[in-house]
């Protein structure tokens, strides 16, 4: 990767999010001036005088009239028809550059500020955010995804390397598929902690996060580390038994008024965990084929069969 540095750049921050704000601070940090940001709710006026102390708040177009950087950190269905409607406008100027946040897009969003002489960069964050000044902390531990023209690519690695975080090179097709990972490993975490959660609650353990912190933390390490040779559990080591009293336990957490998601949620991860057992050779065909006929969607668990007589 090339070791030339952007020089000191005027940076409009557009959207005072939590992504915004935070990478906002980490360029000004890195000795950019930050010379507008644009804040719409009570929450982002907030964050914005507290992580951007001293840059004034300003509408759009002028945030991007005053920057040599623009930084759009809005959500992804939003960026379409943000970047068309400042194109429209006459906003965008030839040599600004354009940097949006965006998982899920490339530099292809950013086309119609392309079209007006604007120089496109894609930075993605694979990482949470707070919205709050301990995420500057979190950044030298971060990757980012980036997308760019191979002659500005550089300029793109080099913001990242200032904020004290890695570049990663994603392809413009590649960005639906990257960021489809990343929110599966990350937003799903949260809902399948959140589950678990629940369900100790329902069985009566008053702090939940004591008993599932560590055994995540752990999980997670042994994963990254070891990738699927890491897999424990009643699915892993083919007992069905097991998988057939947890998968009837959670039908009668349900029918007795708990969240409806939890089974479906299990029986779906479960299934998933056979057939990648089964492939990596951690389960027999017939271990694999009896615990994926307890988790068929069409059995009928024995409580809801008495019922039926």
């Amino acid at each position: 990767m090339a070791e030339a540095k952007p020089g000191r750049l005027g940076i409009g921050v557009v959207g005072a999010g939590k992504v915004g704000a935070v990478l906002g601070a980490a360029l000004r940090a890195a000795g950019h001036a930050v010379v507008g940001v644009s804040a719409v709710s009570a929450a982002s006026r907030e964050r914005a005088a507290v992580l951007l102390p001293g840059v004034p708040v300003l509408p759009v177009p002028e945030v991007v009239e005053r920057a040599e950087l623009v930084l759009l950190a809005v959500p992804d269905d939003a960026l379409p028809d943000l970047v068309s409607g400042l194109a429209g406008t006459g906003a965008w100027q030839p040599g600004q550059l354009v940097v949006h946040t965006s998982g899920r897009h490339g530099t292809g969003v950013l086309a119609p500020a392309r079209a007006k002489g604007a120089i496109p960069l894609a930075i993605h964050p694979a990482m949470t955010f707070t919205g709050m000044s301990l995420d500057l902390a979190r950044l030298p531990d971060c990757s980012f995804g980036v997308t760019a023209d191979r002659a500005v690519l550089p300029i793109a690695q080099a913001l990242v390397v200032e904020m004290g975080a890695e570049p990663v090179v994603v392809e413009e097709r590649d960005r639906p598929l990257y960021h489809a990972a990343l929110a599966h490993a990350s937003n799903h975490l949260v809902t399948i902690a959140a589950q678990a959660a629940q369900l100790l609650g329902a069985a009566g353990i008053e702090r939940p996060d004591r008993l599932l912190g560590p055994l995540m933390r752990a999980s997670l390490e042994n994963a990254l580390a070891s990738g699927e040779a890491a897999l424990t559990g009643p699915v892993a080591r083919g007992d069905a038994g097991t998988v057939r009293v947890h998968r009837d336990a959670l039908l009668g957490f349900e029918v007795g008024g708990g969240a409806t998601d939890i089974r479906q949620a299990y029986e779906e991860l479960a299934r998933a965990t056979a057939k990648r057992a089964l492939a990596r050779g951690l389960l027999k065909d017939e271990t694999a084929t009896t615990i994926l006929d307890v988790l068929s969607p069409h059995r009928t668990p024995p409580a809801a069969q008495e019922d039926m007589q």
